[in-house]
């Protein structure tokens, strides 16, 4: 994808990454919450499911509005194609489902940023449940693409994901949860 070997090394991720980055912060996170911050476990599980909320929300926006719009420039086609373009052209390719911690941790902090300054100190909380959200995003993201799923919630959300990539890519766009699909009318034509 990338002339530069460095470039192509870091576009790279096992899927493993966004597990061993994240978990710990957002245990410490949580941790932080409860002992510093005096929350209680019931207050610390709603902030948390907030921040679940926040994600799926958000997953659902990104993947619709932001991977699936269509430039007209050149630059702007080419950007797409490193974005998300190259994961429905090779759409199996281990190494490239999940987001590089160059572009996570950035994004991370910038998404911590903006739940401190709405949320004030409820944002390590918000922030632990947001995270959460992202890591099972990619986890179900790779285990849709490389597992098999025989049955239940796996699979239906296995073939929502699938019907996105070989049958319309314009529905389906909630791929841990496909509930805003449902909400925003794009589960099926």
């Amino acid at each position: 994808m990338f002339d530069s070997d460095l470039m192509e090394s870091l576009s790279r991720v096992h899927p493993a990454t966004p597990l061993l980055i994240y978990m710990p912060l957002i245990a410490g996170s949580l941790y932080f919450a409860h002992s510093r911050m005096q929350y209680s476990i019931s207050l610390l599980a709603e902030l948390f499911v907030l921040g679940l909320a926040i994600w799926t929300l958000l997953e659902y926006i990104i993947h619709r509005y932001i991977f699936h719009y269509e430039p007209s420039s050149r630059a702007g086609k080419q950007f797409h194609f490193m974005v998300h373009g190259v994961h429905h052209d090779y759409p199996n390719d281990a190494k490239r489902l999940v987001m590089p911690p160059a572009v996570s941790i950035p994004l991370a902090i910038v998404f911590y940023s903006l739940f401190f300054l709405t949320f004030g100190h409820a944002a390590p909380a918000i922030w632990a449940g947001f995270a959460a959200g992202y890591v099972c995003y990619d986890g179900i993201h790779y285990a849709i693409h490389h597992l098999p799923m025989k049955g239940g919630i796996l699979n239906r959300l296995k073939q929502h994901h699938l019907r996105h990539h070989f049958h319309d890519d314009q529905t389906g766009y909630g791929v841990s949860s496909p509930f805003w699909d449902y909400i925003f009318g794009s589960n099926r034509r």
